[in-house]
């Protein structure tokens, strides 16, 4: 059954995308960005602040409440050089709060730039907390893939390792805006909602909304639940293969509470990102596991890349809920962590998610790919339309609210 989905040709999920469609900042209301509105058959032009009235009022709309951390670090060589470490993820201690709470040594699995500079030693970076002079190093310490592992080191206890990202680490825009972060990016790439720390990556559907879209919502009796999905940089990485089945999908962590899950039970749901549709749909799956009888003993389970299109069974996906929240019962936990590589291309079947609020993404991604599963072969006309009706692009750039094709 893979082998179908994996001969998809990414040359025919790609487009033609000036550079000058590319939206370098946001503007300076969120809520007065454009959203383009297809509802199956009919596309609409709007401002995101008629969102309210243009969702489903019958609808739970689900947000991904992760906060983008400055994962970027610049370290100076006495010679010169200049080093670029990227955190991408925890390494130890792995999980993330345990890891950016913690007031000594952690690890995290990273890009390094300018890697040639930097065979051996220890690298160091001053910076000031309460006006007080401290320092953070950093240690070469493996690989792990095609990253490195580094332990970071800094000589002030109290301070957390998220509270030296503050300090010293820059925020990870994208690298298709092709300039510095900014001091306005700091607090523009986050969503307003972000709360739990460990994002390298904006959930950038969410960055349209204010409070007063919020307010909104509440107003309209549209309700709203939070899920967590750190994203990584793997969202930025385009497909390379000429095949889909070539591509090695990104991992990416996620924690969904007792609490939503009893919240998305039968429910019609609206979600906001791909990165929340991922959690959703991935949600799915797990519960499929533990029907099967195939949840791990130990470890956190995790939906592997092409688990959805070698599945011939099928359960109801309150069925699968069932589980999940069976499972946190008999386990005593009130929140479900697992990980996802899950790939959703054209053909795949959702099961959770009935509409989605979503970015314009970039040509050759996995993330257009998710949309042309979700709009059918009516992606090109939505884009084409965008295109035509000056839309602003990618991660600043405006939104849509599409319906799930029937």
């Amino acid at each position: 059954m893979k082998n179908n989905f994996g001969n998809i040709r990414i040359a025919d999920y790609t487009y033609d995308l000036p550079l000058e469609r590319i939206a370098k900042y946001p503007l300076p209301e969120r809520d007065r960005s454009k959203l383009l509105v297809w509802n199956g058959s009919n596309i609409s032009d709007n401002i995101f602040s008629e969102l309210p009235a243009l969702v489903d009022s019958t609808c739970l709309m689900v947000f991904n409440n992760t906060r983008v951390i400055r994962a970027r670090l610049i370290f100076r060589k006495e010679s010169g050089a200049v080093i670029e470490v990227f955190c991408l993820e925890p390494h130890s201690p792995a999980e993330f709060s345990l890891n950016l709470a913690s007031g000594g040594a952690v690890e995290w699995k990273c890009l390094v730039g300018n890697l040639k500079r930097w065979k051996h030693g220890i690298l160091e970076s001053p910076f000031i907390h309460d006006g007080r002079e401290c320092i953070l190093t950093a240690e070469r310490t493996g690989t792990a893939g095609d990253a490195f592992t580094v332990r970071f080191n800094w000589n002030e206890s109290t301070l957390s390792f998220a509270e030296v990202l503050e300090c010293l680490g820059h925020m990870p825009i994208p690298p298709y805006l092709d300039r510095d972060d900014e001091e306005s990016d700091i607090s523009a790439y986050q969503t307003t909602y972000a709360r739990i720390n460990g994002s390298v990556a904006a959930p950038t559907a969410g960055l349209h909304f204010t409070p007063s879209v919020l307010a909104g919502l509440d107003a309209a009796g549209i309700e709203r639940a939070e899920v967590t999905l750190h994203v990584s940089a793997g969202t930025f990485r385009p497909v390379k293969s000429e095949l889909i089945c070539d591509h090695l999908m990104h991992s990416e962590h996620f924690l969904v509470s007792k609490q939503t899950l009893e919240r998305l039970r039968g429910r019609k749901i609206t979600a906001v990102g791909t990165t929340t549709v991922r959690t959703l749909e991935s949600l799915y799956w797990l519960g499929m596991s533990l029907f099967e009888g195939r949840w791990p003993d130990d470890g956190i389970p995790t939906v592997s890349q092409w688990e959805p299109y070698e599945k011939e069974g099928e359960i109801d996906p309150a069925v699968a809920i069932d589980c999940l929240l069976a499972e946190l019962e008999r386990s005593g936990r009130d929140t479900l962590e697992a990980r996802t590589d899950i790939i959703i291309v054209p053909g795949y079947r959702f099961r959770m998610v009935s509409s989605m609020v979503t970015n314009f993404h970039q040509p050759h991604s996995t993330l257009l790919l998710l949309v042309a599963a979700f709009a059918g072969e009516s992606w090109r006309k939505i884009y084409d339309h965008a295109l035509v009706s000056d839309y602003r692009f990618l991660s600043y750039g405006d939104s849509m609210l599409i319906t799930l094709r029937s």
